[in-house]
């Protein structure tokens, strides 16, 4: 019987270890999680070896012959057999509780000084907010220091998972919930929506970047400074001085915000290099704009603020999320408005 549940053992853990079931682990959390796993892991392994050796051993060793229909001898259990095999499956469970409440409580701590950052979700997209009210698009994070993200969605249930830092939590519409993330190693990983939220949920991802402490100082400076200049360049002038500054400020600040409002996800739009196929194509969208008896720009704007007016034939409403009157600020709307009709905003 030893020997059976011994080749069993041998066998499933060369099942568990020779194929990659857990991402490389690339934060603090992930390895906690990972520990625990593989602690769990050990465990079930041993239940299970014993487990078949002792059906292996009892099929051959007790079988009937074909030909014998009598019964089988009138028994009493074993008692210590039976509190063995309670009490000790018992330990083991709550072994595993307490390993996992501690390791979720040390996933929950963000320490004294956590890089706050704030993650707004919706159909189908992710925006961060660092401090100092810089936002991107891109997730970018400093090195073994604890990240608090404070998220919350504009419409429906998403949920926050990079595989590779482990930690997944649930963003929900009115209510703020947080996840902690402390990087271990540099690179570029994905963000990932782990909830169905809609015909555009296999395209909600962020692009996720871990440097240097010091690189990331860098970065967060300068998106600070272009945030700033970004502001001083609007201003536009009288007296046929050249506006192409402003005109050139406007048209990034609607390519930017078409790429993090996710447009790109279910829309074609060749100017900004996306194919998506969820919504209809914005590469000519004069005859729509003639069919509802609006300009160009007026057209593109109410589809944006009011996606439900005029619903292109082919395609259902409802779809599009109608948050983005309220999420967007003026300058970011009159900007996506110029970027995707082609026309300077005034």
């Amino acid at each position: 019987m030893l020997a059976i549940a011994a080749a069993a053992a041998v066998v499933t853990t060369l099942v568990a270890v020779l194929i990659r079931w857990l991402p490389h682990s690339a934060s603090e959390e992930m390895d906690r999680i990972t520990f625990t796993y593989w602690f769990a892991t050990v465990i079930c392994i041993a239940i299970f070896s014993l487990v078949i050796g002792v059906i292996v051993y009892s099929v051959l060793a007790f079988r009937a012959q074909p030909d014998d229909d009598t019964d089988g001898p009138p028994i009493h259990g074993n008692t210590t057999l039976e509190i063995v095999w309670t009490v000790v499956p018992a330990i083991l469970v709550i072994a595993i509780g307490i390993v996992s409440a501690i390791v979720l409580s040390k996933n929950a701590d963000a320490g004294s000084n956590p890089l706050q950052v704030k993650v707004f979700a919706q159909q189908f997209a992710w925006r961060f907010e660092y401090p100092g009210k810089v936002r991107s698009e891109e997730l970018v994070l400093p090195l073994r220091r604890h990240v608090k993200f404070e998220m919350t969605s504009a419409d429906v249930i998403h949920s926050f998972w990079i595989p590779q830092m482990g930690q997944k939590q649930d963003v929900v519409p009115g209510i703020m919930t947080s996840i902690v993330v402390t990087p271990t190693r540099t690179g570029r990983f994905t963000l990932i929506c782990t909830e169905l939220c809609g015909l555009g949920h296999a395209t909600m991802r962020a692009p996720v970047r871990v440097l240097e402490q010091a690189a990331f100082d860098s970065w967060l400076a300068k998106q600070k400074a272009a945030a700033g200049g970004g502001a001083g360049g609007g201003t536009t002038t009288t007296g046929g001085t050249d506006t192409g500054t402003t005109t050139g400020a406007s048209d990034a600040l609607g390519a930017k915000t078409f790429a993090s409002s996710g447009c790109g996800g279910c829309h074609t739009f060749a100017k900004a290099g996306s194919d998506g196929q969820v919504g209809p194509s914005l590469d000519d969208l004069t005859g729509a704009a003639q069919k509802a008896g609006e300009s160009v720009p007026d057209y593109v704007r109410q589809s944006i603020v009011d996606p439900n007016a005029v619903v292109v034939a082919g395609f259902q409403p409802g779809v599009m999320p109608q948050t983005f009157g309220d999420s967007l600020s003026t300058d970011e709307l009159d900007a996506l408005v110029a970027y995707v009709s082609g026309e300077e905003s005034q």
